[in-house]
């Protein structure tokens, strides 16, 4: 088991920036990859951004040149940095912790609300 916390959200201006945290309880290393998954009101979840244990990246057309995935190993920590921020980037952001191999394992974190005014 692994508890993951997210934190950093908040209301912020169209243009401005927010960095998210994750912080694991264990090692992020054990993970083939860790991922921020967003979910705004009457939609479905939708991946964000995810980084590898390898460190290679993978974003949503709608965030690519805004939004920065990066992880630090020795804290157990993965960071969502956004920029540029739009009304419509305004949903609950969570954490993903995820396993593939035959029995694949996801880990969520509780989530953090992002409120982008226009």
């Amino acid at each position: 088991q692994v508890q993951l916390v997210e934190s950093g959200g908040g209301l912020v201006q169209a243009g401005g920036s927010l960095r998210l945290s994750c912080a694991a309880s264990r090692s992020i290393l054990r993970f083939d990859f860790m991922g921020w998954y967003r979910q705004a009101p009457g939609k479905q979840r939708e991946l964000v951004a995810a980084i590898t244990s390898g460190s290679d990246t993978n974003y949503t057309d709608s965030v690519k040149g805004r939004f920065t995935i990066s992880r630090d190993n020795a804290k157990n920590t993965v960071y969502l940095q956004m920029n540029s921020l739009r009304p419509e980037d305004t949903a609950v952001y969570y954490c993903n912790a995820h396993t593939t191999g035959w029995m694949p394992v996801d880990y969520w974190g509780q989530g953090t609300q992002v409120t982008v005014s226009s």
